[in-house]
């Protein structure tokens, strides 16, 4: 579920492979020279970053280098621990259990913090049992659909979803991912019965859609924009707000007539609750600041990843709205984890 602006078709794949190899060189103890404490904290003491995926996503990558740049600012050290599975939550328990003073902290997506806990019980309470620190950023999505498939417009496909119910097949990352919430919304918002066949990753799932084994998928940005620009893929529309610089002439959701069709999978710092309110926004403030770095600025335009940062306020009220929407999808839905 860690996926997502113009990135050239051929060299495409390679670049991303070149960008996630430079963040993976990363693993481990993230060490920078010690400079002077401020105040009580950090006081020279390590940070633990828990990722609650594997190595190499996006998360995982955007997650080290913050991480890197708040640790210089802080003056100490920064070690990046990933904590992968059940879909995030085996991260965000570690991190919702641990102490409230600061050294513990959880770099994760929306996934986690606002989807999968409609999915499946979990030790603690998503919202309640952590402080918002700060979004990193957002990754918008996009309808994609074969080059052979004969719908050239949203309407096409839900036209022929409604004369064939249950016919046609959308493709996501796995059960309880921001992918399949998307196929979930469009039926909900229209009518449309689509057959959902998840698959173990968004790489999978695209490839599947690509060789048209199904229909169509929301595909992250980055990931689906090279087959669109070689003509592989067609795309029908964007989940943005606004339409992207690199398919100016691809309409939103929003545009095609689902007003209410706006989905960014973001990523975004959350700290233990009842970490002290100093030390959330010493950490908020660096943050911000790490995300103006040029370099890093550059490793997520080609991750497909908008910098966002802003307040905790900010993420807090965002973490909830999204819960919100996507309790009401799932319960609407009758979505079950499997």
């Amino acid at each position: 579920m860690n996926a997502s602006t113009a990135i050239s078709s051929s060299p495409g794949r390679t670049r991303r492979a070149l960008i996630a190899a430079a963040g993976a060189a990363l693993l481990g103890p993230l060490c920078v020279a010690p400079l002077q404490a401020q105040g009580d904290w950090p006081a020279g003491k390590v940070i633990t970053w828990v990722v609650p995926y594997p190595p190499g996503g996006s998360t995982d990558v955007l997650g080290r280098n913050v991480a890197q740049r708040i640790g210089a600012s802080l003056g100490t050290n920064v070690i990046v621990d990933n904590k992968a599975g059940a879909t995030g939550t085996i991260g965000a328990a570690f991190v919702a259990k641990a102490q409230p003073d600061g050294y513990t902290l959880l770099g994760t997506s929306i996934g986690p913090q606002a989807i999968a806990p409609h999915l499946m019980k979990l030790s603690y309470d998503h919202i309640a049992a952590f402080e918002p620190v700060a979004i990193i950023g957002t990754i918008p999505h996009m309808l994609v659909v074969g080059a052979h498939q004969p719908f050239k417009t949203v309407s096409d496909l839900v036209a022929a979803a409604k004369a064939q119910p249950g016919k046609l097949a959308f493709a996501s990352g796995g059960n309880g991912t921001i992918l399949q919430m998307q196929g979930e919304l469009l039926q909900q918002q229209t009518g449309a019965r689509f057959i959902h066949v998840p698959y173990k990753g968004d790489t999978p799932a695209l490839q599947d859609t690509l060789a048209e084994q199904v229909q169509f998928m929301f595909a992250p940005v980055a990931a689906a924009l090279p087959h669109v620009q070689s003509g592989k893929l067609r795309a029908l529309a964007v989940t943005s707000p606004q339409r992207l610089k690199a398919l100016p002439e691809v309409p939103t959701m929003g545009e095609v007539g689902m007003r209410d069709f706006v989905v960014e999978q973001w990523q975004a710092v959350f700290a233990p609750a009842r970490t002290p309110a100093a030390v959330v926004q010493r950490l908020n403030k660096d943050i911000n600041q790490a995300l103006k770095d040029p370099a890093l600025i550059a490793l997520a335009d080609g991750l497909g990843v908008t910098l966002v940062g802003g307040t905790s306020k900010q993420l807090g009220d965002l973490q909830k709205t999204d819960s919100a929407k996507w309790a009401k999808v799932i319960k609407d839905g009758n979505i079950k984890a499997e």
